[in-house]
């Protein structure tokens, strides 16, 4: 479960930003997930939700997440296609000559404060 140890570095990163910033408290926090960024939403939030009562800022913060497709790109033929769906083999042309272009972010996108 290492979701356990993202969240406590999202959750760092984010209280320093408040901290910096003189805020009173944040109130919601969006993240980027990638779906194959080994993340289990479930388990994220109640990560968070269990360190998020030891922080300063944070205490009554509303975590979203939005899950960002797995594109991966064949550089034999050119076509992008779903990761999840076809893996590493390009289904255009069975290429495994390909990379992942989206899909294992793990980005703050907004932290809104009061």
């Amino acid at each position: 479960m290492h979701e356990l140890g993202v969240v406590s570095h999202i959750i760092k990163e984010v209280e320093a930003v408040a901290k910096e910033n003189n805020v009173n408290k944040v109130i919601s926090l969006t993240l980027e997930v990638g779906e194959v960024s080994t993340i289990v939403p479930d388990l994220f939030k109640d990560c968070f939700d269990w360190s998020k009562k030891k922080t300063e800022f944070m205490k009554e913060c509303e975590l979203n997440l939005v899950i960002i497709a797995g594109v991966t790109y064949c550089q034999d033929c050119g076509e992008t296609y779903s990761t999840t769906k076809h893996g590493k083999t390009c289904p255009y042309c069975g290429s495994q000559n390909t990379y992942l272009v989206t899909g294992n972010e793990v980005m703050i996108k907004d932290i809104q404060v009061e």
